[in-house]
């Protein structure tokens, strides 16, 4: 570190710039000065209106320069450009606080689980000097310009080992629709208002964004027929889904409570969770999704941190005339601000509208806010039996559904299980997901008094299905 920049650090408190919004409850994560919607940085592409990663954001990710044979490595995302950590690391820039020099080290690996290891309070000091060393003016910027890549020069890794993958159903709206199509007379089950329901996944098929999803082949069984075939799937789907990366794990048998929940949590991201819908009414009973499920699932490469989400916190309710949870899924702090206010949208682009030059075109969106389980929720429930959950585990949302008919997070609802095409720019029509279609999940967070921040998006391109005769 060079003298300048120590003198800088050591007269520079914590709480020398204006908090934007009102600080909330210390039960969850607080407001700081790395909120501060007036910061501005000396990356100019970060300073632009609607740009997704601006210094308020720096979410973290795993990338490679593109067609090189550089191993990935940790980085932050500000603006169009991606800070890389190890060569951070080596500039001496952050050597200062002992929790951001430890943090920063824990980045120069190929992925996030050091770093998630770490705790809360690893992760807020490095977010911390990131923030001031990459504002406006900051004495870092010798040291640390030389350490960014542009975005479109790179290409990315799941950020994290996932040892772990976990899906829940927390969309009432979602699991209302779904019921209706399949049971019509009892659609939403009486134990999904009492507790998050979830299955265990695949993690070695979930792949970042850019994934390219064949069509997977199974057991299906076509109406009017008395047994099943092995086929390639006619019932292709998204699922719109946010993705919960585990931070620091639990002993196993030792659960973790509601308001300590967070503190387990690194951050958030988008997810396409595929869908074999042909296939999933085959199989699902009675134990549940699996092949339907297990051939691929994609994430968005930069994961939000909870911090970064602070200033987008909402009051969690719970209809009058619904069950109120049970005391260990329930809290004063989770009542206050256990909703996150995610905006989601959903788009599609055929192989014709890509040849046509036409953009993706939107077909729902929704919001994370109005899940009918939370975070903490998820996260309570998972290890209330004494699961162990390790750093880099990721937990699945379920697909994310609104009340509106154009917020459904699956064509298996906008579609009405197949009965009501979707129209497209191009004058195709879709019910379900064709081989060349490209699906594009975006999402960002918006509050009076705060910074915009996105996530970036996850995008999948579904490829034909293998030669069942090969």
């Amino acid at each position: 570190m060079t003298a300048a920049v120590r003198r800088a650090r050591e007269t520079e408190p914590a709480d020398a710039l204006p908090l934007g919004p009102p600080h909330r409850n210390a039960t969850l994560t607080a407001l700081n000065e790395t909120h501060d919607p007036q910061l501005r940085s000396w990356v100019a592409s970060a300073n632009t209106q609607g740009n997704d990663f601006p210094i308020q954001n720096l979410p973290f990710g795993a990338f490679s320069r593109a067609h090189s044979q550089e191993a990935f490595r940790v980085g932050v995302a500000i603006g169009d450009q991606i800070l890389d950590l190890t060569a951070a690391y080596a500039s001496g820039a952050f050597n200062g606080s002992d929790d951001a020099l430890a943090a920063t080290q824990a980045c120069c690996v190929p992925t996030l689980n050091a770093l998630m290891d770490l705790g809360p309070s690893a992760w807020s000091a490095l977010r911390l000097a990131l923030s001031r060393a990459l504002r406006l003016g900051a004495p870092e910027q010798a040291l640390l310009a030389p350490c960014l890549l542009p975005q479109d020069q790179a290409e990315f890794a799941v950020p994290a080992r996932i040892g772990d993958y976990t899906d829940f159903y927390t969309s009432v709206h979602h699991a209302t629709n779904i019921g209706k199509l399949l049971r019509p007379d009892n659609p939403l089950l009486p134990n999904y208002k009492w507790m998050p329901i979830g299955y265990h996944g695949r993690s070695s098929s979930i792949g970042v964004s850019g994934q390219a999803v064949r069509r997977p082949i199974s057991q299906v069984m076509r109406p009017g027929v008395s047994a099943p075939e092995l086929a390639a799937s006619a019932r292709l789907d998204y699922e719109l889904e946010v993705g919960v990366y585990l931070g620091r794990g639990n002993a196993l048998g030792e659960p973790i409570a509601l308001d300590q929940a967070e503190q387990h949590v690194f951050g958030l991201c988008l997810f396409n969770d595929w869908s074999a819908r042909d296939v999933q009414g085959w199989e699902y009973q009675p134990l549940g999704p699996f092949l339907s499920k297990n051939f691929a699932s994609t994430v968005s490469p930069w994961v939000i941190t909870l911090e970064a989400l602070a200033p987008y916190r909402q009051a969690w309710t719970r209809a009058e005339g619904d069950p109120q949870p049970l005391p260990y899924l329930d809290s004063t702090a989770l009542r206050c601000q256990g909703a996150i206010n995610i905006a989601l949208e959903v788009y599609l682009q055929s192989a014709a509208m890509r040849d046509q030059g036409l953009p993706p075109h939107r077909v729902s969106h929704s919001n994370f806010r109005d899940a009918y389980w939370t975070v903490s929720q998820m996260v309570a429930h998972h290890t209330v039996g004494g699961c162990n959950l390790q750093s880099g585990d990721l937990l699945g949302s379920g697909t994310q559904s609104g009340a509106a008919a154009d917020e459904a997070g699956s064509l298996m609802e906008l579609s009405l299980g197949g009965k009501q095409p979707l129209s497209l720019p191009s004058g195709e029509t879709r019910t379900f997901l064709e081989d060349g279609d490209t699906v594009v999940f975006r999402g960002h967070c918006q509050a009076n008094g705060a910074a915009r921040i996105g996530f970036g998006e996850v995008r999948g391109t579904v490829l034909p299905a293998r030669s069942l005769t090969a």
